[in-house]
C-alpha cells in the first residue's frame, strides 16, 4: 500500500487493486499549490473518491475529477444526493454505521464529532449528512482509518476494538479539529495504530502550521509517527 499525503485532508492511496482519493481538496489547497503538484498526476487512474463529509475543504474537486475518470465516488446519503444533482454519476451511498463493498475493500462510515455543510451563492446553509470517519479494509492490505475531521471522544475505543486498524490519518490542526497533543492522546488510549499520519495541519495561517505537537505527544509509545511532506508517500 502507498499512501500519498496531498495536502490538508487529501489522500491517494495506491494498492494492486484500486487507487483511491479521500477528500480530494486540490485547487485552492495552499498546500496542494505549494507542494507543486499538479491534479493530473494525483487523478491518475483513480478507481474510487471517498468522502468524509460535505464541507468545501474536503468535497474539493470531486465533481470535475469524478466526470473526468468516471471513478466511484463514496459519501454519506444526503450528501451523495446532492452530489448527484450536480452531476456525478457513480455514486454509492451510506450512513454512520454502515458499510459498503467496494470491489478489493470495505468503507465503513464511523462517527465523528465535526459538521458537513455548505453556504451557496445566495448566502443559504445547505446540511449535507453527518460528517464521518472511513474504516477501509482490504483483501490483501493493512486496515487503514481516516478519521475525517473530530475531536477526541470515548467511543473511539469501540471503533478501535470492532476494527483494530493499522494504520490512522489523524486530524490535528486544532481550531476546526482536534490538536495535536489531544491527538496524541486520542490515538494512546484508544487505538492501537502501528503508524500514525498527521493531517489537516499548515494549510491556512489559523491552524497550527507543523505536526510536532502530534509527534511529541506520541514519543516512547508503539506508534511510528510518518509525516510526509505535501507530495510525499509512506509504504505500508
Amino acid at each position: 500500500m502507498k499512501i500519498t499525503w496531498l495536502g490538508h485532508a487529501a489522500f491517494r492511496i495506491e494498492t494492486a487493486k484500486a487507487k483511491i482519493l479521500i477528500d480530494p481538496f486540490f485547487t485552492y489547497n495552499p498546500s496542494f499549490a505549494a507542494a507543486g503538484l499538479n491534479m493530473k498526476e494525483a487523478v491518475e487512474g483513480v478507481t474510487h473518491i471517498l468522502l468524509t463529509h460535505g464541507h468545501a475543504d474536503h468535497v474539493g474537486d470531486t465533481v470535475q475529477i469524478a466526470k473526468d475518470t468516471g471513478a466511484v465516488v463514496l459519501a454519506n446519503a444526503d450528501l451523495a444526493s446532492w452530489l448527484g444533482i450536480k452531476g456525478v454519476e457513480k455514486l454509492e451511498m451510506g450512513n454512520t454505521g454502515g458499510t459498503v463493498g467496494l470491489g478489493s475493500f470495505s468503507a465503513t462510515f464511523t462517527n465523528a464529532l465535526h459538521s458537513s455543510a455548505q453556504i451557496t451563492e445566495d448566502g443559504v446553509s445547505h446540511a449535507l449528512g453527518n460528517p464521518n470517519g472511513l474504516m477501509l479494509h482490504f483483501d490483501d492490505e493493512p486496515t487503514l482509518f481516516h478519521m475525517g475531521d473530530t475531536d477526541i471522544f470515548s467511543d473511539m475505543g469501540l471503533i478501535n476494538e470492532l476494527h483494530q486498524p493499522d494504520i490512522g490519518i489523524v486530524p490535528i490542526g486544532d481550531r476546526f479539529t482536534m490538536g495535536g497533543a489531544v491527538a496524541a492522546l486520542a490515538c494512546q488510549r484508544f487505538f492501537s495504530f502501528k503508524t500514525a499520519i498527521p493531517c489537516h495541519y499548515g494549510t491556512f495561517p489559523i491552524i497550527d502550521q507543523t505536526p510536532e505537537k502530534f509527534i511529541a505527544g506520541l514519543e516512547g509509545s508503539k506508534t511510528v509517527v510518518a509525516a510526509p511532506k505535501a507530495g510525499e508517500s509512506v509504504s505500508a
